[in-house]
């Protein structure tokens, strides 16, 4: 290999980027419209315009990311997570195309990226399971069959889902229809493929994940476990490595089982074997995630194992560069800074981060994929950066993450750091002696805890000249222009858009341009997105609380209920239409 192309974007291009200099390999990012400027495009030796704003015009389209590659001289393709990184068609392509590819092998990805295939594997490898559907389940019918059968809570999955999108969890059976019709549309449009199945679910059990890394040369080595349970809307927030209180019997079951697994499906590359350690402390296999992980810095800093960068050994047919399983020293916690509001349920917050300043000290690891003036589109993922504290043992680590997160500060879009700064004075996750929070401990322990950020207004940042970007023949050119050229011109531009003609949900004032009185019928949005379904229609009564309508944003579906009862009228946002964080939706009078 002598030049990567990235096939992703935000903080995990530049930490591939980066490990590509560390290897001596040249990098090439891509980028949506919207991330023209962005700190992944930087990173990289070289950059190539994507054309588009949407995911299925961009970081999707295997056809315009093979021809970056093709255009920059690229020979390897690391896909990073996300994105077309479980995606067996797309690992073909760029093997036909006569590239490495970076990840497991198209077959692997097919059988263990299929969490239907990838339970019938499990099976065949011994390893623990709980009752599940034996294939996809073809309708909401189906799913109610299964849980009439079986019982509640039920989880609904993508079959080729991940991250927590498409997975949607079931408590009472008038549920079913909507939330087997939410995870399809959110496993369509984060994944492209829609198919489902249902399996029973555990309540309160602890996420706990075995890194693993298999060459081809027949060796399989698991790189310590993690523990991934704190979780809002089945997306981790917090990770730890190594896995904390697990008895040595429960470790063991879950290396024999990772290791049995992937040998099952002839696996090669990094990846990682997920289970569910439930209350009582049975041990269930979960599902398998064929890429490298957001969460694998904590494996990295307390193994010595750069996961990147064996992933490039095993993509170039070389062996595993370490002997067996690698012991565990220290202890590290991830955190995860998203762009969501704690106190407004982690709703997403799109915009523009103003400042951003990391904090320092040992032990600190900060992998970031923006800086100030940084755009934080509606469109992907709410992650920013990641925040990796490493001590000599979990209190020394949970000390030192409390300084981190102390100085550490994000302006311009509401973040979760007041989550994380909380959660490290909760008993339930700093007692010494046990691990007392579970997948769904946010929402049932902590929800409510933490109050809704009034809110921000961004300023564009101050200087002399800025940057812009331009293409020529596709190819990224970085500009410095003037300042005052360029507001001039934005405000030239933003004029001309003042003057058109148009409606916009949720724009109002009094004749004499002041801010019209907030009308108490008004049915506001919780955030900026894009209306995927209205869920009644106008004319129809409803109670305060009741789910009306759809909202997504950062590939994660909301449901925004009804403030008040009464009878909703004048819908003001179509499907498919984008809202901005406060637009009125409909009226209910």
């Amino acid at each position: 290999m002598r030049k990567v192309l990235i096939a992703n974007r935000g903080e995990i291009a530049v930490r591939i980027a980066r490990a590509c200099d560390d290897a001596g390999l040249a990098s090439v990012a891509v980028y949506a419209d919207v991330d023209a400027d962005a700190l992944h495009v930087s990173a990289a030796d070289e950059a190539y315009a994507l054309g588009g704003n949407s995911p299925a015009e961009t970081y999707l389209s295997i056809p315009k990311l093979l021809a970056a590659a093709a255009a920059s001289g690229a020979d390897a393709v690391h896909p990073g997570y996300g994105f077309l990184s479980e995606n067996a068609d797309f690992a073909r392509a760029v093997l036909d195309a006569g590239l490495t590819w970076i990840g497991p092998s198209p077959e692997a990805i097919l059988l263990l990226g299929n969490k239907i295939t990838a339970r019938e594997t499990a099976v065949r490898a011994g390893a623990p399971l709980v009752a599940g559907s034996d294939g996809p389940v073809e309708s909401a019918a189906e799913a109610r069959a299964f849980a009439e059968e079986h019982g509640l809570p039920m989880a609904i999955k993508a079959a080729f889902g991940g991250g927590g999108r498409g997975l949607k969890v079931v408590r009472s059976l008038d549920e079913v229809e909507e939330a087997f019709d939410s995870a399809v549309r959110e496993a369509v449009a984060a994944f492209g493929r829609g198919e489902c199945f249902v399996e029973r679910y555990l309540d309160r059990p602890r996420h706990v994940e075995a890194q693993i890394l298999a060459d081809t040369h027949g060796n399989v080595a698991v790189v310590g476990t993690r523990d991934c349970s704190l979780q809002r809307r089945h997306q981790k927030l917090v990770e730890e490595a190594p896995a904390p209180f697990l008895t040595d019997e429960q470790t063991r079951q879950i290396y024999d089982a990772a290791k049995a697994v992937c040998r099952e499906a002839g696996y090669t590359g990094a990846g990682t074997v997920e289970f569910l350690v439930a209350a009582d402390g049975t041990v269930a296999f979960l599902e398998v995630n064929t890429r490298l992980q957001v969460e694998h810095p904590v494996t990295e800093e307390t193994t010595g194992v750069d996961l990147v960068q064996e992933q490039f050994r095993i993509a170039a047919g070389e062996p595993l560069g370490l002997d067996g399983d690698p012991a565990p020293r220290g202890h590290a916690f991830e955190f995860r800074l998203n762009a969501e509001d704690v106190g407004r349920g982690f709703l997403p917050s799109p915009g523009t981060v103003t400042g951003f300043s990391g904090p320092t000290g040992p032990g600190i690891r900060l992998d970031s994929g923006v800086r100030a003036g940084s755009i934080v589109a509606p469109q992907f993922d709410s992650l920013l950066a990641k925040l990796i504290v490493t001590g000599a043992d979990r209190q020394q680590a949970i000390r030192r993450a409390r300084r981190a997160l102390a100085e550490l500060e994000i302006t311009g879009v509401a973040t979760v750091l007041p989550f994380h700064r909380a959660v490290l004075d909760a008993d339930d996750f700093t007692d010494p002696d046990a691990l007392n929070v579970h997948t769904r401990w946010i929402e049932t322990d902590f929800a409510d805890r933490i109050p809704a950020d009034p809110g921000y207004s961004p300023a564009a940042p101050e200087g002399t000249r800025r940057t812009i970007t331009v293409d020529v023949d596709g190819k990224r050119l970085a500009v410095g222009l003037p300042a005052e050229l360029l507001d001039g011109w934005m405000r030239g531009v933003n004029g001309a858009a003042a003057g058109g003609s148009g409606h916009d949900a949720g724009t109002a004032g009094r004749a004499d341009g002041g801010p019209a009185e907030a009308d108490p019928a008004e049915l506001r949005a919780d955030m900026a997105g894009t209306v995927v379904k209205w869920l009644v229609e106008p004319g129809t009564e409803v109670a305060a609380g009741d789910a009306v309508v759809v909202l997504e944003a950062m590939k994660m579906e909301t449901q925004v209920s009804a403030h008040r009862d009464g009878t909703l009228t004048d819908v003001r946002a179509d499907a498919g239409g984008t809202v901005s964080a406060g637009a009125v939706l409909a009226l209910i009078g």
